[in-house]
């Protein structure tokens, strides 16, 4: 899933260790978060979004990721 998590990480001049820190996980799913190959629980998405000072919605590219999804489907009908 698409998401801001690295972009806003360097803004914020936070390795992938602090940041995991912050939010009570491993450097290691940071990295994965960042590159798209997992998907956060909720309180894991909300605690990012908080450090960040923006909303999950945003943070997550939700809106951008739903139409992508809507668009795969509409393919396979």
């Amino acid at each position: 899933m698409k998401n801001l998590v690295r972009e806003l990480r360097t803004e914020a001049g936070l390795t992938q260790q602090q940041l995991a820190e912050m939010v009570h996980v491993s450097s290691r799913t940071i990295i994965s978060l960042e590159k798209g190959q997992y998907n956060p629980s909720l309180l894991l998405a909300y605690r990012l979004a908080l450090v960040f000072g923006t909303t999950v919605e945003e943070l997550y590219c939700l809106a951008e990721n739903k139409e992508q999804e809507d668009r795969e489907h509409d393919d396979w009908e």
